[in-house]
């Protein structure tokens, strides 16, 4: 994996990483069931791209 192709998975799993705080934290602020709900659906999806993201790196640093 080229140097520039490293640093676009990086950016891509802290990009992950803050959408999931961001998402945490409004799903803590809010009383709406029907909303937290929503939320946490998006949370497991992109806890399962950041796991994807994970595997990814994870496979050409083994190499």
């Amino acid at each position: 994996m080229t140097q520039k192709e490293l640093n676009y998975v990086e950016d891509a799993i802290l990009h992950e990483q803050n959408l999931m705080t961001i998402l945490e934290d409004s799903t803590n602020q809010l009383e709406d069931e029907e909303l937290i709900s929503f939320l946490q659906e998006e949370i497991k999806k992109h806890q399962g791209l950041h796991q994807k993201i994970m595997k990814l790196l994870e496979d050409n640093i083994n190499e």
